[in-house]
């Protein structure tokens, strides 16, 4: 079937009706010198056969993160998916509307919004939840918005631990605003973050595990964000994290953004993913996007409704909180099934597994020449420093089928202090077989 698939009668119908003698005459306000004038170099059509042999053709080009040892991570990692959740996220109780105006004939898409919003409020340890940003990088943006709006202050600290695409979102937003302090990349550990607080600060925004892979002092942070009456912005790459490290909430946060990737979403080549924001009830009414909950209708069922949503779609532009009008519907319902699947227990346990993976990885780096750990604490992500540009090496072991981290220049171009790192995960999908490989074709390229 062609893309229109209109007859000539019905083409001239329309032209008719809108008053155009030809189809040429729908392009009449775009000048001569703007309309293509060569040809394009395409080929010819192909049978559809033909056309999928060509792109498979293309497609085993690429190396899969399954196709081998994987250690890749830096703010994207890849987990077990269960088969079920494919499955569920296709059935008819999710075929509501996908913009949920009309409650009426959206319980299933409120629903799962709500128990999504309950799900991302009891990890994080926070009061509330929205029903999801676009991804972590955009919810860090947002929250340093909704700080500012909280506090009338201007100043944002972005600690130097932050991830550096993070970073660059929140410098987007913010137009390289004077009073955006962006602290320089610290692959040591916290870092300054604490002296540059003071009375002017709105927020610090601090990533727990870091880009980095350190686990991060929240409390202290806290308290001296807290002393200052700024807020405590604390973003997560890895949200199974969650899993085995204390709640953000009960440490102290007042904002909590993270990535949702890791639950229910695979790697996908980059997106979609999907961001978690969730806060303290104080400051319920600044927060960006949806907000989905539980009432009972007129015959006392229960319901769901949109309760929330000051967003710049619904109410005037000047009095919204964001300009995002959407949220990721179907990323969000694959991360509540999934995590509803797992319930608490097997998210702890899955928590405790990537962890214990990543102390082998560990440990069987400490043991090859050439390579130093830079972490002493991490939950599934490390950095190591090797004795030849980062960059060149991971290629070498890419071309012996192993994906060996991400060397940190590639997302810190132009910082000669990072040229010999290198960026490893560990996750539940990680074998001995894969961190023996490694180490072995580490020991060979760096000898």
């Amino acid at each position: 079937m062609r893309y229109l698939p209109h007859s000539d009668h019905e083409r001239a119908e329309m032209l008719g009706v809108i008053g155009a003698a030809n189809i040429d005459a729908l392009f009449s306000a775009v000048p001569k010198s703007a309309l293509k004038s060569f040809t394009l170099d395409l080929p010819a059509h192909s049978p559809e056969f033909l056309v999928e042999a060509h792109l498979r053709a293309l497609s085993n080009k690429n190396h899969a993160a399954g196709n081998g040892p994987f250690f890749v991570g830096a703010g994207a990692y890849r987990h077990h998916v269960p088969a079920t959740v494919h499955h569920l996220i296709q059935r008819s109780e999710w075929l509501t509307a996908y913009t949920p105006y009309q409650p009426e004939i959206s319980q299933g898409t409120l629903q799962m919004l709500f128990e999504f919003q309950t799900q991302v409020a009891k990890i994080t340890g926070m009061d509330v939840a929205n029903a999801s940003l676009y991804d972590g990088s955009t919810g860090t943006a947002e929250a340093v918005l909704m700080a500012r709006r909280l506090t009338r202050r201007n100043k944002i600290v972005l600690s130097g631990g932050l991830h550096p695409h993070y970073r660059d979102v929140v410098k987007s937003y913010l137009k390289d605003d004077a009073d955006l302090v962006c602290l320089s990349p610290s692959p040591q550990g916290q870092g300054d973050i604490l002296d540059h607080i003071d009375g002017n600060t709105a927020a610090i925004v601090i990533q727990t595990p870091d880009f980095y892979g350190h686990l991060r002092n929240l409390k202290g942070a806290a308290e001296a964000a807290h002393a200052q009456g700024a807020l405590l912005i604390v973003v997560i790459t890895e949200v199974v994290s969650l899993g085995l490290l204390e709640a953000p909430g009960a440490l102290g946060a007042d904002i909590v953004v993270a990535e949702g990737q890791s639950i229910g979403n695979a790697l996908n080549f980059g997106g979609p993913y999907l961001g978690l924001m969730a806060t303290r009830k104080e400051f319920i009414r600044q927060m960006p996007g949806r907000l989905c909950g539980e009432t009972v209708d007129a015959d006392g069922n229960r319901g769901f409704v949109l309760t929330l949503s000051t967003r710049e779609q619904h109410i005037r532009r000047e009095k919204a909180t964001s300009n995002i009008c959407t949220n990721s519907g179907l990323c969000a319902l694959a991360f509540s099934i999934h995590m509803g699947l797992l319930g608490e227990a097997g998210f702890t346990r899955l928590a405790r597994l990537n962890h214990a993976t990543a102390i082998k990885l560990a440990d069987a780096l400490d043991s090859v020449p050439g390579v130093e750990v830079l972490n002493k604490t991490f939950f599934n992500e490390m950095t190591i420093r090797v004795t030849q540009p980062a960059v060149s090496l991971v290629e070498r072991l890419a071309r012996r089928g192993i994906l060996a981290g991400v060397p940190a220049s590639r997302l810190l171009p132009g910082d000669p202090d990072v040229d010999h790192l290198i960026i490893l995960a560990a996750t539940e999908l990680t074998t001995d077989g894969d961190i023996a490989a490694l180490t072995a074709a580490l020991t060979e390229e760096l000898a």
